[in-house]
């Protein structure tokens, strides 16, 4: 039912959502090498992979964006050094990064992966059938890349809470968001050593960048944690 009325408003839609295209803010991604590590002890690689969040749109460096806070959570709670590497593009649909991104991707295996992807496939109009099966083969070569890894994939973000987005679009893109978000959670949890990590950005202006659509630094922290919960919980079954 949701798929229909989505399909069925958004014809409506587009007037108000090529302005918002034409007149956003455009955020650079964090500044900084794309590779770091933090902490001290045994290493731990931690791979980053996917769209704007994982390019670090929202903070100034990649150190202060999701995958530096994933990687110092980690490091603090297995009092270890984790050395992490960053594959995120602005604007990267599932399409892009099975295609561009997956190809470049380094030799060396990863002991933890996070995924970022969906945003713009909500925004693109990709249809859910096909952004599960791209999802599903990104997961595949993620495994195939590293085969220990425990491969935690970030939640669908509340759209319908997003500053920039104007009404009635920000609540279609929530409702879309959400459709995809319960897709990528039944898709994840058939997998082993997958998690789900749910994005649950506060209706604050404070957790969110100025450009009104990407997270803060502060909310980058936040999620930085849950998402090493995620991935330490898997692993510790």
């Amino acid at each position: 039912m949701k798929n229909v009325l989505f399909w069925g408003v958004v014809p409506f839609l587009l007037p108000q959502a090529l302005y918002v295209r034409k007149t956003a803010p455009r955020s650079a991604p964090a500044a900084g090498p794309r590779t770091g590590s933090t902490g001290n002890g045994k290493q731990i690689r931690l791979l980053a992979v996917g769209d704007s969040i994982i390019a670090g749109v929202g903070a100034t460096q990649l150190s202060k964006a999701l995958v530096g806070r994933t990687a110092e959570a980690i490091a603090s709670s297995l009092n270890c050094s984790v050395s992490w590497q960053a594959y995120g593009v602005s604007g990267y649909k599932s399409s892009h990064v099975l295609d561009q991104l997956v190809p470049e991707l380094p030799d060396v295996a990863a002991d933890f992966v996070i995924v970022s992807v969906g945003v713009n496939d909500i925004t693109g109009l990709t249809t859910i059938r096909k952004w599960r099966q791209n999802l599903s083969l990104l997961l595949d070569r993620l495994r195939r890349h590293s085969p220990g890894s425990v491969i935690a994939v970030a939640g669908m973000p509340p759209m319908h809470r997003f500053p920039l987005l104007p009404q009635p679009l920000r609540a279609t893109f929530g409702m879309r968001s959400r459709s995809f978000d319960e897709a990528l959670r039944t898709l994840v949890g058939g997998r082993a050593n997958a998690v789900h990590v749910p994005l649950d950005i506060e209706a604050d202006p404070s957790k969110f960048a100025p450009d009104g659509y990407h997270p803060s630094e502060e909310s980058y922290t936040e999620f930085g944690g849950h998402m090493a919960d995620g991935l330490l919980g898997i692993r510790r079954r």
